[in-house]
Order: C-alpha cells, then sequence, then structure tokens
C-alpha cells in the first residue's frame, strides 16, 4: 500500500491489533494515531482523502473491503463506514476513485466487478454495480466518466456504470493518468 502525507501526518495501511490505519507524524516517526478497525492488510491500494458532511475522512481498500475513517481532531481513526469486498489472495489491488461522498471500488478474481457506493456518516448506498474490473489499475473519475487501463481501455458513465466504450488492448500491467489539461496518459506495460 502506499503512504498518503496529510497535513503533519503520514497515513498506511499497516493492518495490525493496533489498527488498519496508522498515522506517524511526518517528521519524527512518532505514533499520532490509529483507527480503531483493525482488519489485516492485504495488497491493497493507497488511503485515499475524501469530505463526507464536511468531516474530513480517508478510505482504503483493505484485506476485507471498504474501510472509511474520519481524521477530524478527536475524531482520528474512528470508522465512518465499512463495506465488505474480500477478494481472492487479499488482492483488492486498484485504489479507491473517490468523488466528493461516493467511491468507486474494483477488483478480479473472484469479484470481477466494479462498483460505485455513496456515503454518509450514518450509511453506505450501492448506486451501481457492473459486471467490468480492473485487476491492477486504479480507476479515475473525470467529466461524468470513468476510465482505466487492465486488458482494454474502458469508460463507464460515472452516474448510470454503462459501458461507453471499450478499446485497445494494454495487458495485465495497464496503468493511466489524468493530465491537467484532461489528457489521458495510459501505460500498456509495453
Amino acid at each position: 500500500s502506499a503512504p498518503l502525507v496529510h497535513k503533519n501526518s503520514v497515513i498506511v495501511e499497516v493492518g495490525s491489533s493496533s489498527g488498519t490505519l496508522i498515522a506517524f507524524d511526518k517528521l519524527t516517526g512518532e505514533k499520532r494515531w490509529a483507527s480503531t478497525a483493525t482488519d489485516p492488510a492485504g495488497h491493497t491500494g493507497g488511503p485515499v482523502p475524501m469530505e463526507i458532511e464536511g468531516i474530513p475522512c480517508v478510505a482504503v481498500h483493505t484485506y476485507n473491503g471498504l474501510l472509511i475513517v474520519r481524521l477530524d481532531n478527536g475524531q482520528q481513526g474512528v470508522t465512518v463506514a465499512t463495506y465488505p469486498w474480500k477478494t481472492s489472495f487479499a488482492n483488492n489491488i486498484s485504489t479507491l476513485a473517490v468523488q466528493k461522498n461516493n467511491v468507486v471500488l474494483t477488483s478480479a478474481y473472484n469479484h470481477h466487478k466494479i462498483t460505485r457506493l455513496q456515503i454518509s456518516l450514518t450509511s453506505v448506498v450501492k448506486v451501481w454495480e457492473q459486471e467490468f474490473a480492473s485487476k491492477v489499475c486504479s480507476p479515475i473519475i473525470s467529466d461524468g466518466y470513468i476510465y482505466w487501463a487492465w486488458q482494454n481501455m474502458m469508460c463507464l458513465n460515472y452516474k448510470t456504470g454503462q459501458l461507453e466504450w471499450r478499446g485497445g488492448q494494454v495487458g495485465d500491467a495497464g496503468s493511466c493518468i489524468l493530465t491537467a489539461d484532461n489528457r489521458l496518459i495510459v501505460w500498456s506495460g509495453r
């Protein structure tokens, strides 16, 4: 998992009985807080910042599924939401995509799905789920669409989850980034 630098902390998914997520002071390495959740770590993407009802939070795809915890003073590490999404071999590799209070998560293996969840401080609502997946590449949300590169380049409608287009062979190790001028750069492992 990749660490997340948030203000003066480095947040890492350690997956231990001390906490699934632990924040360390970015200058001294001193432990600042640990999540109340104690899920084991998996082969997962990094934590992603998000805001829910004005509360700063961080979301991560753990071994057991989605975990969202608070980042506000006095509440750091308190669980806001969970959503089960356990994958064979602990391979929830793709980093979550976040837009406002929505999370898009995907994985292959026994799921081979992508889903969009709407999060509040009291609930997780599945907006849609589709039979498409990314095994490695983290999805990108831009201008009403979701993109990723795994086997093929894929584009789904963000609102409905419907397939807009599929094209180009990218192989198993595809990856993509979105530039500031709205260009998608795709690495296909070739």
